[in-house]
Formats: structure tokens, C-alpha cells, sequence
């Protein structure tokens, strides 16, 4: 299936929901490319700090181990894009934006649709409402 997106940024909640149901990393990355095709992926380097506070506030060490299990492969197989100063000038100038017409912009999720427009990627997230409102950003629910 060829793809008309250039490559997908994973939000943290399509990540959630998979570790949530089991899946390995592997089943994550196949499903995302039998719905969109070859697509590139990556994953935001604040996705990582939302992943990382999910390790550290599990319940039991089982939990918190197989969920940083899942966080490892995840970074073997997926680039972090990371946050620059350009994002942040970026992510100032679109929340400014969005403020001065009564919009505010989660800054984890404003950062996040940032990584998606400094790629030229859509975001995939199972939230369409907090990206919706990020200029330029497209959105995509797997």
C-alpha cells in the first residue's frame, strides 16, 4: 500500500494502548505500516519523557519493568527526533498565535506536532483534539 503521508510521528497514546494490550514493539510498527504503508517513523524525544514518567510511576515492578522493556526496543527501532531551539522558537510562535484567538496548546502536545512539521510528517494519536488545533499539523488515528 503506498502511503500518501511522507512519515508518521507516534504519539505517546498510540504507544500507550499497544504496550496496554501487550504488543510487542514489532506488532506496533507492522500494524502502523499495514494501515499507512511504508511510511517513515519517528517518535519525539518529550514522547520519550511521557513514556519514561509512565515507567517510573507503574505500580509494581512487573509493570515498570515490562513497560521500560517496551521504551528500550521502541528506541532501538524508532529515531527520537529531538527538541532544538528551533522547535522551541516554533512551538512559541504557534502557541502565541493560537493564544491571541483563545487557544491554548498543551505544551507536550504543541511539541510533539512541532517534531511532526520540522519532518514534514503527520502525527498519528488516538487525541485528535489536542493536535487538531496546532497549525500545519496533520492528524491521523490509527
Amino acid at each position: 500500500m503506498e502511503s500518501a503521508v511522507l512519515g508518521l510521528v507516534l504519539d505517546s497514546s498510540v504507544i500507550i494502548e499497544a504496550e496496554r494490550k501487550r504488543q510487542t514493539v514489532e506488532d506496533l510498527l507492522n500494524g502502523i505500516r499495514q494501515s499507512f504503508g511504508e511510511v517513515e517513523i519517528s517518535i519525539s524525544a518529550v514522547t520519550v519523557a511521557e513514556l519514561a514518567h509512565g515507567v517510573a510511576r507503574a505500580h509494581t515492578l512487573e509493570t515498570r519493568d515490562r513497560r521500560r522493556a517496551f521504551l528500550d526496543e521502541l528506541k532501538l527501532h524508532v529515531p527520537v527526533h529531538p527538541v532544538t531551539e528551533e522547535s522551541g522558537e516554533l512551538a512559541d510562535k504557534l502557541s502565541g498565535e493560537q493564544a491571541a484567538k483563545g487557544v491554548k496548546l498543551p505544551l507536550d502536545d504543541l511539541l510533539i506536532g512541532v517534531a511532526a512539521i520540522e519532518q514534514n510528517y503527520a502525527v498519528a494519536t488516538l487525541n485528535r483534539r489536542h493536535f487538531e488545533s496546532i497549525p500545519g499539523v496533520i492528524v491521523i488515528q490509527p
